[in-house]
């Protein structure tokens, strides 16, 4: 646990001295989220083991919960740091950027772990997190859509063969919000209970705008939408990223194929994998949507892999002809070597069960136990492998 917290607090610790004290402690904190990740990814080699051990989701748990604590400190720092000023602008510049870095990579990293969670409380805390990025959909249509169609049309978030990124972002933006009200609102139908997702989206948005301007009037609004939208923008391009291009066939009875291995791309070095606590493992995440970040594994003889870090490779998605010239010959490979027949891996394709969705509704672990785990494909050394 300790690779975890130190690759994820580091950057808000420095950061938020840079917000209070300037100087710096900028700089050291953009750093921390950009050439130490790289360094780090470059030039160390550290296997981490799939841990799923009561310890472990403990710890696991308490750090996101510290992590929770991060977000919304370094949130309101940010913005009254941004709207004052730091005398100097370029490291005004730096301090939008590493800020913005970490609500995008870090603060979505761990609110999609909460919103994962079997405990209740867990998850509404990974609400808050989205809400506060003014991103509260998001939380309905990933658990609601993304899970269930992933890699198929119906899903917004599933960037399509050939898709740039520049396309893809405005159609995913909307397409998520629109998808993710229809299931909820399908959900309602007949059987409506509390107060409507959307709602508690909108009024914590609000809540969350009514605090920048208290904070620091207009000029921490602005800072707020900046941010805000930033941190938006790298939440889809990761859904870019880890999707792209990868396609579930149509069987015979018009359903999708089940969710396996091949329908994600994953990411092996250590450190930016421990500061996005796990999320390049992607391909077991959607397999075992409830495993927690601490148990993923990684599998690169069935899992599609991708070229660089994850970082990097979201940076090269915002240039479409480089991101193609690396990444279409690998879909075109994927896709002439599927299997003749499906690999039943997971159920969580059918369109008739939703049980990602179901399980964000689960209140204790005992629950979660009828939702969906990998029992195929996987030998022990499979299981034992790390980074």
């Amino acid at each position: 646990m300790i690779r975890y917290a130190m690759a994820s607090l580091t950057p808000a610790v420095l950061l938020g001295l840079g917000c209070v004290a300037g100087g710096v402690w900028i700089w050291l904190g953009l750093a921390s989220m950009t050439l130490v990740v790289f360094a780090a990814d470059r030039l160390t080699r550290l296997p981490a083991r799939p841990r799923e051990d009561s310890r472990a989701l403990a710890q696991g748990n308490r750090l996101c919960v510290v992590l929770s604590a991060a977000h919304f400190l370094l949130l309101g720092l940010g913005v009254h740091a941004l709207a004052n000023g730091t005398g100097n602008p370029a490291a005004t510049v730096a301090l939008w950027f590493g800020v913005g870095l970490f609500l995008g990579q870090i603060s979505n990293a761990t609110g999609h772990e909460l919103i994962h969670a079997p405990q209740r409380g867990l998850r509404r805390l990974g609400i808050a997190i989205f809400t506060s990025l003014l991103f509260g959909h998001h939380v309905s249509a990933h658990l609601r859509v993304h899970h269930p169609f992933v890699a198929s049309d119906r899903d917004p978030n599933s960037a399509r063969p050939g898709e740039g990124f520049h396309r893809f972002w405005p159609r995913a933006a909307i397409g998520s919000f629109r998808a993710g009200l229809r299931a909820e609102n399908r959900l309602r139908q007949g059987r409506a209970r509390g107060l409507h997702p959307h709602l508690i989206y909108t009024l914590g948005g609000a809540a969350t705008v009514l605090a920048a301007l208290l904070i620091a009037g207009w000029p921490g609004l602005i800072a707020l939408l900046t941010l805000t939208t930033f941190s938006q923008m790298q939440l889809v391009l990761s859904d870019y990223v880890q999707h792209y291009g990868l396609r579930r066939q149509t069987l015979a009875d018009g359903r999708f194929e089940p969710v396996s291995p091949r329908h994600s791309w994953n990411a092996a070095p250590w450190y930016s994998a421990a500061m996005l606590l796990n999320a390049p493992r992607h391909s077991d995440h959607h397999v075992a949507p409830t495993r927690r970040f601490t148990a993923l594994r990684l599998n690169p003889d069935e899992m599609p892999m991708l070229p660089s870090t994850f970082p990097v490779m979201a940076l090269i998605a915002t240039i479409p002809p480089l991101w193609k010239r690396l990444m279409d010959p690998r879909v075109a490979r994927f896709d002439a070597a599927r299997p003749a027949d499906v690999n039943l891996v997971s159920t969580i394709g059918s369109e008739t069960r939703d049980p990602v969705a179901e399980f964000a509704h689960a209140t204790t672990i005992a629950d979660s136990d009828r939702f969906p785990r990998p029992t195929a494909g996987r030998s022990n050394s499979d299981e034992r492998r790390g980074l």
